[in-house]
């Protein structure tokens, strides 16, 4: 036997194996962090429809292409603040804390309650207030926010909505739309020509009842345009709001 040939051939097949093995392993972690569709995915039919309209999406921005399985979240309100109403701080605190967790929850945990249970939210945010929404399930829970007012680089006051969450039997939990598919009827009926997308996310929402004890927020895909109108739509049925929606 030719000991040498043989062990070229086996030096080969172990490359080849490597090379296979290791497209593989690429391939799967490419397709675990693969969160995004292109705007290519959106069905014909919507891509007409928005080369009609002018409708576009923003640039630097993704579809998302997560369809996980959720469920309704019941909670209860200890806290709802109107529009106006801010606690103002006694010691105003450098502004550049928002974006340092840990400096965060020192500057302010024994200020805001459940300050470690927000998340800064850039998009929504302006040259007055930082904007932070409650997390659960790691999704933002668009309804319950924590709003940072600042000037001169520090913060002076805040603004929140507290909740509680109430364990509920009935919830069941179901596969969402995909932002491309629950996209469709919002851009056909609803969405005025000329719209530009900036930013689609999932997350919760829902109306809020004023007389009643307990709120429910479904899963929702959050739709904001640069105009600043700002659509939701029920990840599960399809149904589409506006954030114009009456408190019952």
């Amino acid at each position: 036997m030719d000991w040498g040939r043989a062990k070229n051939v086996l030096i080969l097949a172990f490359l080849l194996l490597n090379v296979v093995l290791g497209y593989q392993l690429w391939s799967n972690i490419r397709e675990g962090l693969s969160t995004s569709a292109e705007a290519d995915d959106l069905s014909p039919e919507t891509l007409r429809i928005m080369e009609e309209k002018g409708i576009r999406l923003a640039d630097n921005i993704y579809i998302p292409a997560e369809t996980p399985e959720l469920q309704d979240l019941t909670y209860r309100l200890k806290t709802k603040l109107g529009d106006n109403e801010r606690h103002v701080l006694k010691q105003p605190v450098e502004g550049k804390i928002i974006f340092n967790e840990k400096q965060l929850i020192e500057g302010l945990g024994a200020v805001i309650p459940d300050i470690d249970q927000y998340v800064y939210d850039g998009t929504t945010s302006d040259d007055k207030k930082f904007v932070f929404y409650r997390m659960e399930q790691l999704r933002p829970m668009f309804d319950v926010k924590l709003e940072l007012y600042y000037e001169d680089q520090k913060i002076i006051a805040y603004r929140q909505d507290v909740i509680e969450l109430v364990p509920s039997d009935k919830a069941i939990e179901n596969p969402v739309l995909s932002a491309t598919i629950a996209m469709a009827p919002l851009i056909e009926k609803f969405l005025a020509p000329g719209a530009v997308i900036k930013e689609i996310k999932l997350g919760y929402h829902g109306q809020t009842f004023a007389k009643s004890d307990t709120q429910v927020s479904a899963p929702s895909w959050r739709v904001l345009l640069e105009d600043g109108n700002v659509y939701y739509i029920h990840a599960v049925s399809g149904e589409v709001v506006t954030e114009e929606e009456l408190v019952s």
